[in-house]
């Protein structure tokens, strides 16, 4: 097929979007496919598009713009088919408070959380609230902007006097942030490929700073990874399940991550979906797909099917 890898953009993960679409456009290449790459943040994407028509567009653009529907829904108006979940349903997942509230309705176990909107602090005096945020979700907590990825933005909260500081942090990325309950136990994340959805080995995230920042995610040698992840039969099949769960409840196709903490009683904590996973030398999905025996042509082949399918 003909197809235009779509990377960069205007983000803060620009440079994340680009290495991706790297890898993704040379595994279709050698999967014996017309692959080339699209830049929006280079060049006006609906020009490039009508000037080399595709049959289909693989989506690697992370962020906003690439996540949030605005790519997809470009696109459905161009009726050019791509890669990965509707507009509608990326919309939902891209926002952490309106993901919560769904995986919530459909039973997926994630951490307690409030919400503090930006223009609530600046209109309805909301900083008088911060205090009742500690009492609802205890400490530590975490502190994560509703709208971005890549943990950018994130604040750990041990002392109530750090809250503050650590939504003002968020609120800089998006216009709402999420005081989330900190759940401790061991990061795994698990990918989600095809149609019908196939949940691939998971993958243990062990940061050697203690916290899995952005830093953590993209610097070579700054994570272990382990992947199948080190848990017991039972901690697997509920990882799998839930994880299974969520992509179903948030209608997710082609191509997802759900990443989750599992606590000490090996019970699974969905904390957030992705709908463009990384797809890096130090990404998580490529990293799983290896583990289940897939080359990157053959996981970027499955996700072209997958979309294709439809």
């Amino acid at each position: 097929m003909r197809v235009a890898v779509i990377a960069g953009g205007r983000t803060p993960e620009r440079d994340v979007s680009l290495r991706s679409g790297h890898r993704v456009m040379n595994a279709l290449a050698e999967g014996g496919h017309d692959a080339w790459s699209v830049d929006p943040g280079e060049d006006p994407l609906v020009e490039a598009l009508l000037e080399r028509t595709p049959d289909i567009c693989y989506l690697t653009l992370h962020g906003k713009e690439g996540e949030d529907g605005t790519v997809q829904r470009l696109l459905d108006l161009l009726r050019i088919p791509y890669t990965g979940t509707a507009a509608f349903d990326c919309e939902v997942a891209f926002d952490k408070i309106l993901a919560k509230d769904a995986l919530r309705r459909v039973g997926v176990t994630t951490p307690d959380w409030v919400v503090i909107e930006g223009w609530a602090l600046r209109d309805l005096g909301a900083g008088a609230a911060l205090g009742k945020a500690v009492e609802r979700v205890g400490l530590p907590c975490v502190v994560k902007p509703s709208r971005s990825g890549s943990a950018l933005g994130v604040g750990f909260v041990e002392r109530p006097a750090d809250l503050a500081a650590a939504v003002m942090a968020a609120l800089s990325f998006a216009g709402a942030a999420i005081v989330e309950a900190k759940v401790e136990g061991s990061e795994i994340a698990v990918g989600v490929v095809g149609t019908p959805p196939e949940a691939l080995p998971l993958v243990e995230i062990v940061p050697k700073g203690g916290v899995y920042d952005y830093a953590a995610r993209y610097t070579a040698g700054a994570t272990e990874y382990f992947s199948p992840a080190r848990v017991s039969a039972e901690v697997l099949a509920a990882c799998t399940a839930e994880a299974l769960r969520t992509v179903n409840g948030l209608h997710l196709l082609d191509v997802a991550r759900v990443d989750t903490i599992v606590d000490a009683a090996g019970r699974p904590w969905v904390l957030e979906v992705n709908v463009a996973p990384g797809m890096t030398e130090t990404s998580l999905l490529p990293m799983a797909a290896q583990a289940a025996g897939w080359s990157l042509p053959e996981l970027c082949e499955r996700v072209i099917q997958s979309a294709a399918s439809r």
